[in-house]
């Protein structure tokens, strides 16, 4: 059923098709681009989505879907060959079709949908030359079934273990694996009616991921549909947003939802064999065909893959071959994702929940009715309480198997804490609500997290404040505090303070630590002290000290540590360095913070391009890892250090008797530089001062910029 590659009456009938189905959908963009999709059902919804999402960025909706494939060597060549055949491995695209072929009738409807909408957009913009993929099968979000950043849950799969079983495959050739799990992080917050001045219910939702990983979109149906919020490329659902009824957001979870097993292999006569349970069972052997393009001619390399019963072998560890069980797709991921977006409450949202398919996330939810909870993880598995899951499990035995899946009452979880708050910023989930808000005992791998200063600081915000606004709670999730440096600064300052007077350091440093001493911790635009302070921060902790496993995933902790274990001497000479380095390179130490931190964006490309002479802006903001709540993550550029990561969509929630949201994206809507969305919202990203949603069609109408059908622009 594709365009150009089926008889003419056929692709007449589809053609008639889609434009049957763009004439029940209506896009209006508002004044700041974003699309509001009205639909007569769900299906129509989903078409215009997808079609929306091409119109704004088909680069990046075909490049999720590429590499969901395993097909990215393809397009950049064999140095991503050993991330095509993990995605091969992980992503089975035999099991996404036959998950299509079961799904139920109204998943398959937007399933198709999904096709539709892409396949028409690309059939009204013949300009538009596809990287790979010329038609986008209905089955390929079974692909892709979670909006998180990472679905690929490894259980602590090493790049260095596929390459020690596939590097007689894959030789010579850089690996591009990249399993992002900490760095960035995310933040959420849900205050209940006893905290706030109008007495409704507020949600904050603020992901913390690359910038323009998501788009901010509105999706409305005639069946129930009315979500806004942040749709991942290429997916028809929105991942972080809220309806009329509710609201929820997601933070990366580090619960231990997945497997690796040593698996002991036995060779005979050119099969392979696992034992298992005191018998020999064959492994699954696949021959798996990796294209790729070198030269400009397209090649491939065949490799040999196994699989066990736990999953596929996915590398060599200590002379033993390592499978992975995992569930990092399933028919259930995706339905669960739909479903959350039309609850209607917290029976119903807490209904989608026990789907249990949703591998990578812990969950933020508020509502009108003045409910607020909490869940942290969803798909875990039950093992054995004397099995340590961090640890590659013993793949020989039964007596390792997954026993069940957690249900969703014995998840870590809170629902309407008598606090009236709750957080969560990749943190323990035992203080969501304020310190030691949990005290039953749970299983260590349900919450291998610990605290970070992010949490702590909005812990403290959050429980001073009785009266709280949507305002107010935007001001909080912008604050410019930098906690970490509560715990680096006193043991640097106490440093100096211990130097004699003629000691040459004293006269050095004297007017930097004097400035340290008396600066506020908050990072702004105008603060050569922020500057030598973050910078100070980063050469601290970028020191090879080996933290005790113990602390290693408490990020207080952590940092605690290693800034104690640093010398004295080296503390200060690290703050020596600094003043130096910045006075050799700008001729003074003291540079504002805006004159380095910078925010660009000269191109809608994927791959960030930085101009040394293009227009950027000053930014006050800081990373995440010094305990900022707006993260601000940045890669140095020729003398300045531009913003790739941290908030990207952010959006404040009000369930009051009416929907009262703001919000903001990266920069602006559109990824044309020529459109005026490609650069209206970075004062406003920047600054905090978040735009008004229009949620209800009367305000959407009066600030609209464009009405058309899919087809008409």
């Amino acid at each position: 059923m594709c365009l150009g590659c089926s008889s003419s009456s056929q692709n007449k009938n589809e053609l008639d098709v889609y434009k049957r189905q763009a004439e029940r959908v209506t896009i209006i963009r508002d004044e700041w681009g974003i699309p509001h999709i009205y639909g007569k059902t769900d299906a129509d919804a989903v078409f215009g989505l997808m079609y929306a999402q091409c119109e704004e960025s088909f680069e990046r909706v075909e490049r999720n879907y590429i590499e969901k494939l395993g097909r990215l060597s393809e397009i950049e060549g064999e140095n991503y060959l050993l991330q095509d055949l993990e995605m091969q491995m992980l992503y089975d695209t035999a099991a996404a079709i036959e998950d299509y072929k079961k799904s139920p009738q109204w998943l398959r409807v937007l399933l198709q949908a999904f096709s539709n909408g892409i396949q028409f957009y690309l059939h009204k913009h013949p300009d538009i030359k596809p990287a790979l993929l010329t038609k986008f099968e209905p089955w390929y979000p079974l692909l892709f079934t979670d909006g998180a950043y990472i679905a690929t849950q490894t259980g602590g799969l090493q790049s260095a273990d596929m390459k020690a079983l596939f590097g007689q495959d894959i030789t010579n050739h850089r690996n591009n694996i990249q399993h992002q799990t900490t760095a960035v992080g995310s933040n959420g917050f849900a205050i209940a009616p006893s905290r706030t001045a109008d007495k409704s219910t507020l949600l904050y939702i603020n992901p913390h991921v690359s910038f323009y990983f998501r788009t901010e979109v509105h999706m409305i149906s005639e069946e129930g549909l009315n979500a806004y919020g942040a749709v991942t490329w290429g997916q028809f659902f929105v991942f972080q947003g809220f309806n009329e009824h509710c609201g929820w957001m997601h933070t990366s979870s580090a619960v231990d939802a997945s497997d690796l097993y040593e698996e002991k292999i036995v060779k005979k006569d050119g099969d392979v064999f696992y034992e298992y349970d005191g018998s020999q069972r064959p492994a699954t052997k696949k021959s798996v065909k990796l294209f790729y393009t070198k030269d400009g001619q397209r090649k491939h390399k065949l490799v040999t893959t196994y699989a066990t019963l736990h999953g596929p072998i996915v590398g060599v560890r200590n002379s033993k071959w390592l499978s992975l069980k995992a569930n990092n797709r399933s028919l259930n991921g995706l339905m669960q994702s739909w479903q959350r977006t039309k609850a209607k409450n917290l029976e119903e949202f807490t209904k989608v929940l026990q789907m249990r398919s949703n591998p990578s996330t812990n969950t933020i939810y508020a509502d009108n009715k003045g409910n607020i909870a909490y869940w942290h993880g969803n798909f875990i598995p039950v093992r054995d309480s004397s099995i340590d899951p961090g640890f590659p499990l013993d793949g020989t035995t039964s007596k390792t198997e997954w026993k069940n899946i957690f249900s969703v009452n014995d998840l870590i979880h809170v629902i309407n804490p008598p606090q009236g708050f709750i957080q969560n910023c990749n943190s323990t989930p035992f203080s969501v609500s304020g310190l030691n808000t949990i005290q039953k005992k749970y299983l260590p791998y349900l919450a291998p997290e610990g605290e970070n200063f992010r949490s702590l600081y909005a812990i403290k915000l959050l429980s001073q404040e009785k009266q709280l606004t949507l305002e107010k709670l935007i001001d909080i999730g912008y604050s410019h505090y930098l906690p970490a440096f509560d715990t680096m600064l006193p043991l640097l300052i106490n440093d100096f303070d211990a130097l004699a007077t003629d000691n040459p350091k004293y006269s050095e440093l004297k007017e930097a630590i004097d400035s340290l001493r008396s600066w506020n911790k908050n990072s702004s635009v105008n603060s050569s002290t922020s500057t030598i302070a973050i910078f100070w921060a980063y050469s601290i902790l970028s020191q090879n000290i080996s933290i005790p496993n113990e602390i290693v995933n408490d990020q207080v902790k952590a940092i605690s540590w290693m800034v104690r274990n640093t010398s004295s001497f080296n503390r200060l000479q690290a703050l020596s360095d600094i003043i130096n380095q910045l006075q050799k390179v700008y001729n003074t130490w003291k540079i504002p913070w805006g004159d380095l931190n910078r925010f660009q964006r000269t191109s809608g490309s994927l791959q960030p391009k930085f101009e040394k002479n293009g227009q950027d802006f000053p930014v006050g903001l800081a990373s995440a890892a010094l305990g900022s709540l707006p993260s601000y993550e940045t890669v140095w550029h020729q003398g300045k250090q531009y913003g790739v990561a941290g908030n990207s969509f952010v959006a404040a929630v009000s369930f009051g008797s009416k929907i009262r949201a703001k919000s903001i994206s990266t920069g602006g809507k559109s990824f044309s530089p020529s459109s005026k969305h490609f650069t209206d919202q970075v004062q406003r990203f920047i600054d905090g001062k978040l735009k008004d949603v229009y949620f209800y069609k009367e305000d959407v109408t009066k600030h609209a910029e464009k009405i058309y059908h899919p087809g008409e622009e």
